[in-house]
């Protein structure tokens, strides 16, 4: 009759599909929402500053048995709060040069359109 492989796989298959559509229409949702929110410039100061490091395994030549060996890579992401006139606080991701030039407690004008990080000027 059925083989348990005839089932699974188209299950798991669209599982996997579905996940990479979602995911992909969510940045892009985010990118148009980001294009159409306003420019803005306000006084802000910078409260806080955090990086997050992801580290990658992959097996050399394909072979997922690490006959060849591995190659680790890892990557990582700035991110940096800043507090506005009105007491809220926003989390905006930054380049890594950008990160090394903030430090925490400076004031200024912080630039943004959404939830893209457009800069930064210190008084």
């Amino acid at each position: 009759m059925f083989d348990l492989f005839d089932i699974l796989f188209p299950i798991v298959f669209f599982m996997v599909l579905g996940t990479f559509i979602m995911t992909i229409a969510k940045g892009l949702s985010t990118w148009n929402k980001n294009n159409h929110s306003p420019r803005l410039t306000v006084e802000a100061a910078v409260t806080a500053k955090r990086i997050h490091v992801t580290h990658h395994r992959h097996a050399n030549a394909g072979d997922v048995s690490g006959a060849h060996g591995f190659t680790d890579t890892s990557s990582t992401k700035y991110f940096v709060t800043f507090q506005v006139e009105s007491g809220d606080r926003m989390e905006l991701s930054v380049s890594g040069p950008e990160y090394g030039m903030l430090a925490e407690g400076d004031t200024g004008r912080l630039s943004f359109q959404g939830t893209r990080y457009l800069g930064f000027e210190r008084d």
